[in-house]
């Protein structure tokens, strides 16, 4: 079996991508590493969980290993132990509201352990695939069209420059060692298990609670929705057919924020001006993010999922798994996070 190492797998995306390599490649033997901080749920992974109880010891195909990216001494002994063929690192500070207030978190997470964990891919083999996003190319004016992987970065907030920082740390290890690395930058990700303070599935369960959605400026923000399916496929092909070091952008389909939260209203037929909490923007906020994926698209992946045909399946899951996100509403932490968002002064 290829050990591989998937960082931040009870978070959202990394989550999916478990489900997915699980599912696709009996012969993986996939090791999740999380800290398991507010956004990571073991939950997430309970299905996988079920399936490993009975199996005889030493045959399993999924291990976890609770940890955190930037202790380097527990890095070492997991690496020199099991010799990962592939890296996922998705184990990330990603929500840009907290960013603002508490930007160390994210320096640790997002730089200091994607730069520790291409030290030890450089150390003990494999390949290195770094999750990143768009962000980091910042808000792209109309009239410069859709950005390729080499276009400048101007990251608007603490979250993507955290993001914009490790991708310049690890894009400087490509040049300067023999350490094999491959970095992803997808637009804004949708679908199941996505912690309840992004924008869709706060929308959805806000609404099936009877509370209004808080709602930035004026809610024009165009942003590129991309299944989380698709992204895993996008991952998956870029770790095995990718350029040596090559950059990919995965791009979803544009709609505004308030696009957005319409269509989500009008299939819970609720009235969504009637349930909007319009509060002030963050500062200088990115009106527009837009990344061409032809790169991608030329290694022979395409999206497979049309964002306006599969948004109501989402707002299914979310509506038939209440338990879940129930739970992670009630938790101290969330409920923390909007008591600092209502005293913010751009809130």
């Amino acid at each position: 079996m290829k050990n591989i190492l998937v960082t931040g797998g009870c978070g959202f995306i990394g989550s999916n991508f478990v489900h997915y390599l699980y599912d696709k490649y009996p012969d993986y033997r996939i090791f999740v590493l999380d800290i398991l901080t507010y956004a990571g749920n073991p939950e997430n992974l309970a299905d996988i969980e079920a399936k490993e109880m009975n199996v005889p010891e030493g045959e399993g195909r999924y291990v976890f290993v609770k940890g955190d990216v930037s202790d380097e001494d527990m890095l070492n002994e997991l690496f020199e132990k099991n010799k990962f063929a592939y890296v996922y690192h998705f184990a990330a500070e990603s929500h840009v509201d907290r960013s603002f207030f508490n930007f160390s978190n994210f320096v640790q997470t997002n730089i200091e352990g994607a730069l520790l964990l291409a030290m030890m891919v450089q150390r003990y083999g494999g390949t290195m695939v770094q999750i990143s996003t768009d962000e980091v190319y910042g808000s792209i004016p109309e009239e410069r069209g859709f950005v390729k992987e080499d276009a400048p970065f101007y990251p608007a907030n603490p979250y993507a420059s955290s993001k914009a920082a490790a991708d310049m740390l690890l894009q400087s290890y490509m040049n300067t060692s023999k350490v094999s690395l491959r970095i992803v930058r997808a637009t804004n990700n949708y679908g199941p298990y996505q912690y309840p303070e992004k924008l869709i599935p706060l929308a959805i369960t806000n609404l099936l609670e009877g509370k209004k959605i808080p709602l930035h400026g004026s809610g024009e923000h165009l942003r590129q929705w991309l299944h989380v399916r698709d992204f895993c496929a996008a991952i998956d092909l870029v770790s095995l057919k990718g350029e040596e070091n090559g950059i990919y952008n995965v791009a979803g389909e544009h709609e505004s924020n308030i696009d957005v939260l319409r269509l989500v209203a009008q299939y819970l037929g609720k009235n969504l001006e009637e349930n909007l909490d319009r509060v002030s923007d963050r500062p200088n906020p990115d009106m527009r993010y837009a990344i061409d994926s032809a790169k991608l698209e030329a290694l022979g992946w395409k999206r497979k999922y049309s964002f306006r045909k599969e948004l109501p399946n989402v707002i299914e899951w979310y509506r038939t798994n209440e338990d879940w996100w129930k739970k992670l509403k009630r938790k101290k932490e969330y409920s923390m996070h909007y008591e600092l968002q209502s005293k913010a002064k751009f809130y």
